[in-house]
C-alpha cells in the first residue's frame, strides 16, 4: 500500500485553487481576499488532517492573460473542515503582493515538484510539504503573512 502524500509531519501549507472562471478574481484582489472563508474540497484522508492555524495558500490556475497562474492569497485555516452542503475548508486569506506566478515558482531551484506543477488538474485540497514552504518563503518574501 502506497504511504499517504501529506501528513500532518510533512504538511507546509494547504494549497487550495480556484479557476478565474469560477472566481472573481479581479474583485477578490480589489477587497484582498477577506471575503474568501472557505474552499470546496474533496472527500478524501486530507480533509481529516485540516485543523485551526494551518498554513494556506490560494493557487489560481488556468490560462486567462488577465490573472496568469500562482499564488494569490495565504493565510490560514480557522478550523477543521466543514461537512455541510459541500464539504469545504474554512480559511482566512490575504492577498500576496505581487501574486508568485507559476512561472517565477519553476525558475527557483527543488520547486519544480510541487504538486500543483505536477498535477495542476488534481483536485482540492492540495499540499506544499514542508521544505517546499520553507523555500517558497524564503524566494518569496510576500508569502510572508500575519
Amino acid at each position: 500500500m502506497k504511504p499517504p502524500a501529506v501528513t500532518e509531519n510533512t504538511l507546509g501549507a494547504w494549497l487550495v485553487k480556484a479557476s478565474p472562471a469560477n472566481l472573481p478574481v479581479a474583485e477578490l484582489l480589489r477587497d484582498g481576499f477577506a471575503s474568501v472563508t472557505s474552499r470546496c474540497v474533496r472527500p478524501t484522508y486530507r480533509v481529516d488532517l485540516v485543523a485551526a492555524g494551518q498554513p494556506v495558500l490560494l493557487w489560481v490556475s488556468g490560462r486567462d492573460p488577465r490573472h496568469s497562474a500562482g499564488i494569490y492569497a495565504a493565510g490560514e485555516t480557522t478550523g477543521p473542515a466543514e461537512r455541510g452542503d459541500e464539504l469545504s475548508m474554512p480559511v482566512r486569506l490575504q492577498a500576496v503582493e505581487p501574486p508568485v506566478r507559476r512561472e517565477e515558482i519553476l525558475a527557483v531551484p527543488g520547486l519544480t515538484d510541487l504538486e500543483v506543477l505536477r498535477m495542476p488538474a488534481g483536485s482540492n485540497p492540495s499540499y506544499v510539504d514542508g521544505a517546499h514552504y520553507r523555500t517558497l518563503r524564503q524566494a518569496f518574501p510576500q508569502l510572508h503573512i500575519g
